[in-house]
């Protein structure tokens, strides 16, 4: 580990570098964690005896959580003087004067039937809003929100559109409200949503999920009042997703988010701004460097760095989808692909920018936007659906062929009802040939050893692949998905009396695979459970 230290000294002195110029990030910069920390960031994070089971850390994230007592020039002054930096107990001693350690007991335990559980959860996941802390990495948020519970203890972007559909559900009109109030307090703030409330995620969003928190705000309002009143963050969030567009291209084809097709058509990635370790998973990502300079010397690891962390934005972290080699994550290219999902919700925002502009009497640019999001459809269409294989996929814009990767992203174009009639049939017939176990679905065909592979099945893509089937009448189905997936997290729950991030859907149960443990929380698992609960009263279109 120790040999890749001065490689990623100089990589986050250019990521330092690159945010302040950045003019999407420029209205809010953060000082870079190497820099806040000085030499306790490596001394800390390269130690071996302080993370792990049964030690201080379970992983880096667990360190960066942490908020100091004391303003941290206070803390390096007389770290300068310790004299017990090579003894691991001398060292841990130091951290626990001088920092808050996080709690990584489970966010509640109770027995009650798991509808009640789920409802005191809605406390037990409660935060209030943030105060500034000395260095602390939690970026303030001015209103009260839900988090998803374990070691995710701050909001997070596309997680929160999940837990609002319990909170709907539940009657949580008003957190709901707070939570997308704060995420346009970050847009305004910063010109986007990141991953989640934390400095170290800076550099990169989530799956855009904003403009369906509008949406779901509305039906459950009973009102388009939330597209005149978020209309200025749902053309922000578009601006960022979209910034670079104008520099494409024949000869320059990619620019951050934006990739030039060979058609002339503009479609999207996933796209971090830096290109070094992820501070939050940092051990991880120099281990996994490690493997890249012992197996392809000849390749940069810097463009390692941004290809997993622009996995991370894809929140699918990590997915056979990202992957040359379904055997080694050093082989990830996430960069390279066009997501048909990413896509899919992008139209989505277009299509309610379009109506938020039609709203506020504005039909030029209502009009401009409803003419985006055709010719996005139109791009979807032409380089996502697989007509030999019958499915939607990713597209790889640097060999101008699909992954042939089958994954539950292939649902999107039905969730966001751009498919035709005949192949939402295709698609749904491979659901139920393929991707529908005892449990639910499964998010890919393949077993990598990644948690967004098989066998593991995921509460988001259960709903979207649910609302999916809906969407084009495939009732029956729908409500087998639904029915096997509740049944599951009941039985599980009974056993346990957990909530947890991910299932196995094959042999219903507790999970595995990835960079960290299954979490017990769970806010997305409990808020489509709570929606799905409720579902059959609703009516779909």
């Amino acid at each position: 580990m120790k040999s890749f230290i001065a490689i990623t000294t100089i990589c986050i002195a250019g990521a330092c570098s690159q945010f302040r110029k950045n003019p999407v990030l420029e209205s809010f910069i953060l000082t870079p964690l190497q820099q806040l920390y000085g030499p306790l960031f490596q001394d800390i994070l390269i130690n071996d005896s302080l993370f792990g089971p049964n030690c201080l850390f379970a992983d880096s994230k667990d360190f960066l959580d942490c908020t100091p007592k004391r303003p941290m020039k206070e803390i390096l002054d007389n770290y300068h003087s310790f004299a017990g930096k090579q003894d691991y107990r001398l060292m841990e001693q130091f951290i626990k004067q001088n920092f808050n350690l996080v709690s990584t007991t489970p966010a509640f335990t109770d027995s009650s039937d798991i509808d009640t559980h789920i409802k005191k959860l809605w406390t037990a996941l409660h935060r209030e809003a943030n105060l500034p802390a000395h260095s602390s990495t939690l970026i303030p948020l001015d209103h009260a929100y839900i988090v998803p519970g374990g070691r995710f203890r701050e909001i997070y972007y596309w997680d929160s559109y999940f837990t609002m559909l319990g909170l709907f559900a539940d009657n949580e009109t008003a957190m709901a409200e707070s939570m997308i109030q704060n995420f346009a307090d970050l847009i305004d703030k910063l010109g986007f949503i990141p991953n989640g409330n934390r400095s170290y995620y800076a550099g990169r969003s989530q799956p855009p999920f904003f403009s369906h928190m509008i949406e779901a705000l509305a039906a459950n309002k009973s009102s388009d009042q939330p597209y005149t009143t978020y209309i200025t963050q749902l053309q922000k969030e578009y601006d960022f997703w979209m910034q670079g567009r104008e520099r494409l291209s024949d000869e320059n084809p990619d620019s951050l988010h934006c990739i030039r097709m060979k058609g002339g058509e503009v479609l999207n990635r996933y796209y971090d701004h830096f290109d070094t370790p992820r501070e939050e998973m940092y051990r991880n990502d120099i281990e996994t460097a490690g493997q890249l300079k012992m197996n392809q010397p000849h390749l940069n690891e810097k463009q390692l760095y941004r290809n997993l962390r622009s996995g991370a934005e894809s929140g699918w972290d990590f997915s056979s989808r990202w992957l040359k080699d379904y055997n080694n994550l050093y082989s990830i290219h996430t960069i390279d692909i066009i997501p048909v999902d990413l896509n899919c919700l992008l139209y989505h925002l277009e299509k309610s920018l379009a109506k938020a502009y039609r709203l506020t009497n504005k039909p030029e640019e209502a009009n401009r936007y409803i003419t985006f999001s055709e010719a996005r459809k139109t791009a979807i269409l032409k380089y996502c659906w697989n007509e030999k294989k019958k499915f939607f996929m990713d597209y790889n814009w640097c060999t101008q062929q699909m992954t042939g990767n089958f994954s539950l992203a292939g649902v999107y174009p039905l969730y966001t009802k751009i498919a035709t009639k005949e192949q939402a049939q295709a698609v749904a017939d491979k659901i139920v040939k393929d991707f529908l176990k005892s449990g639910g679905v499964t998010t890919t065909l393949y077993q990598t050893g990644q948690q967004w592979d098989a066998p593991n099945g995921w509460a988001p893509l259960q709903w979207v692949t649910y609302i999916a089937l809906r969407n084009y009448h495939h009732t029956e189905i729908a409500d087998t998905l639904r029915t096997r997936w509740m049944t599951m997290i009941k039985t599980v729950y009974n056993h346990t009396h957990k909530l947890l991030e991910k299932y196995d859907v094959v042999h219903l149960q507790d999970t595995g695979g990835g960079e960290y443990p299954n979490q017990d929380g769970f806010g997305w698992t409990n808020g489509v459970y709570r929606a799905f609960a409720i579902a059959n009263k609703k009516d779909f279109p």
